[in-house]
């Protein structure tokens, strides 16, 4: 089974304009974005050792989670079809038929097959019991959690922070990421740096514990700040000033955000900056974790 081939290292691009010389403060994206076109962002990160471990336990078939537009299935999806290994996704809700997300769609024609389920069964997805009883419907498959977090999610995040190291010739003070599951987060912690983690859910403050349990004990482990005021009514919805800044974002920057997780990370990354938060010269580093596929049609 062979891995996605990515682009690495993904470029690092300075970001200029009148909020961040106002707020004195160097910022980059880390163009995770550009990483693959198909298995983009954290996502080909957090899955490259899934990958590997399943190659190395000798399994044939990988089963995850996820609602109709997850980035996470529509890249393990293509990670399968591209790996030549079979791919099963349980996704939250009913079959939508003919009315199928784009997300879906492309799932199918990866070779993934979807499970359907209730969202009070979708509830149980990390417990061992429900864990044993889809390994047993579905021929012992590899199961890898929703949205890839886990503890094999947090290598491939690691070595994105050693690229930003090499790029920048030096540590920078801050990373900023959106946060779904918070393997991202965890993985840039992991290696000493301090995040600053926004949530993409509404109530998603649990997310911050769920970090720190995934980092564990460590001296070596940096600081957290998680901010939950950024999500824009919830998961995946958004409000017509998210968009705005999207547009103006991209007219600017020439950078693509989408509204689920990256257009709210930096939402809130510059309105931190306009209220004086950060140091005059810090250094931040802004990852950009892809997820292009589910872009709205008016951001394009």
């Amino acid at each position: 089974m062979d891995l996605p081939v990515p682009s690495l290292p993904t470029p690092i691009q300075k970001i200029a304009d009148a909020v961040t010389r106002q707020a004195g403060v160097h910022l980059y994206v880390k163009r995770d974005d550009l990483i693959h076109p198909a298995v983009s962002g954290n996502k080909w990160r957090k899955l490259k050792y899934n990958l590997i471990e399943a190659r190395a336990q000798g399994f044939t078939s990988l089963l995850t989670f996820g609602g109709a537009f997850s980035n996470h299935i529509y890249a393990t999806a293509a990670a399968g079809a591209y790996s030549g290994i079979k791919t099963i996704g349980v996704v939250r809700g009913e079959d939508p038929g003919e009315r199928k997300s784009s997300t879906l769609r492309f799932c199918e024609q990866q070779g993934m097959e979807l499970h359907y389920v209730s969202r009070e069964e979708y509830k149980r997805r990390n417990t061992q019991e429900y864990l044993n009883q889809l390994s047993d419907q579905f021929g012992k498959p590899f199961i890898i959690p929703e949205g890839g977090t886990s503890a094999l999610a947090l290598p491939g995040v690691q070595e994105m922070a050693a690229e930003v190291t090499l790029q920048l010739k030096q540590k920078p003070d801050y990373y900023a990421v959106a946060a779904g599951t918070g393997g991202t987060a965890a993985g840039i912690l992991s290696t000493g740096h301090d995040v600053l983690a926004f949530s993409a859910l509404k109530g998603g403050g649990f997310l911050e514990d769920d970090i720190k349990n995934l980092v564990g004990d460590s001296d070596i482990s940096g600081s957290l700040k998680f901010f939950t005021e950024y999500h824009f009514k919830g998961y995946a919805r958004h409000t017509p000033a998210l968009l705005e800044f999207i547009l103006k974002f991209k007219n600017h920057h020439d950078i693509q955000l989408e509204q689920v997780y990256t257009g709210k990370m930096f939402f809130g990354l510059y309105d931190l900056m306009t209220k004086g938060f950060f140091e005059k010269g810090s250094i931040i580093v802004a990852v950009h974790t892809g997820g292009l596929q589910g872009l709205l049609p008016q951001l394009r």
